[in-house]
């Protein structure tokens, strides 16, 4: 990740299947606040999926969506500002 940007988070309230991510470094957080698990840093490195040792959430990286979009869309967490 560049210096001086954020990690983006991603949460699976929906329970669905697999996320598809725009990035292959990021957090994933189970489900949003009060509810969430450890906040956990994931990294795909060469690979272009990852499961989330804490939900056991599938994320797979792809390359047409950017940053931290997500399909489906509500899966990236936003933090309140």
């Amino acid at each position: 990740m560049a210096s001086g940007t954020q990690t983006p988070k991603f949460h699976n309230n929906a329970g669905v299947r697999e996320i598809r991510i725009g990035v292959k470094e990021f957090k994933c957080m189970g489900a949003t606040p009060p509810n969430d698990h450890p906040h956990v840093f994931l990294d795909m490195g060469d690979e272009n999926e990852i499961v989330c040792p804490y939900c056991s959430t599938l994320y797979k990286h792809d390359e047409a969506l950017h940053g931290a979009e997500a399909v489906p869309a509500e899966a990236a967490w936003r933090e309140a500002s």
